[in-house]
């Protein structure tokens, strides 16, 4: 069994039927949740070994992940205690500005240069609050990029975002930018990221 951190074929396989998921969520239209990101973390590191099985689909603060904290280059994740509470306002605001953008741009639509910046825009918010909340022990990256690829793939715009290996591009400067509460800077790499997809097509 591999480590739930290693680049594996089993992890790949993983990978390959969470974006399947995903797809079929973002087709669905069904409102975002927190337990889709559960559910996507649990496909994610199935029959990869963890050190503790608490750590797979639950997130910080929850019974047996009480007071668990965690660092990324030295920056703290928000802390377990007040983690619910901001995971539930995450959520509600996601849902709202996917319901608004679902009113805009209907299943199918041919998508304007604005309706693409907007959806670029909404991956990069919900990535880099992902990243800032960091919710589990460990797959947050990997669970971020999901998050965008869903929400894109919902308004028609291919999945342009590699889960593994981690993008390059800036990417890991825009995640720590990301800890500090800034999601500027994943505008700028997604952007980038979407352009290079869209050109090597």
């Amino acid at each position: 069994m591999s480590d739930w951190d290693k680049n594996s074929p089993q992890l790949q396989k993983n990978i390959e039927e969470v974006l399947e998921e995903a797809a079929w969520h973002a087709a669905s239209r069904k409102p975002p949740t927190l337990t889709d990101a559960r559910n996507w973390h649990r496909l994610l590191m199935r029959d990869l070994r963890a050190p503790n099985p608490h750590y797979i689909g639950l997130f910080r603060g929850e019974p047996g992940l009480d007071g668990l904290e965690v660092q990324v280059g030295g920056k703290l994740g928000v802390m377990s205690a007040g983690l619910a509470t901001e995971l539930a306002d995450f959520e509600e605001k996601l849902q709202k500005m996917v319901a608004a953008l679902d009113i805009r741009i209907a299943p199918g639509q041919a998508l304007t240069v604005q309706d693409v910046v907007e959806v670029i825009d909404l991956c990069a918010w919900t990535h880099a609050e992902w990243v800032r909340l960091h919710p589990f022990v460990n797959g947050n990256g990997r669970t971020a990029r999901i998050w965008a690829n869903s929400l894109a793939m919902r308004y028609g715009i291919p999945p342009f975002i590699v889960v593994r290996p981690r993008p390059g591009d800036s990417y890991g400067k825009a995640a720590a930018k990301a800890m500090d509460g800034n999601w500027k800077p994943t505008v700028s790499v997604f952007r980038r990221l979407y352009t290079k997809y869209m050109d090597d097509l």
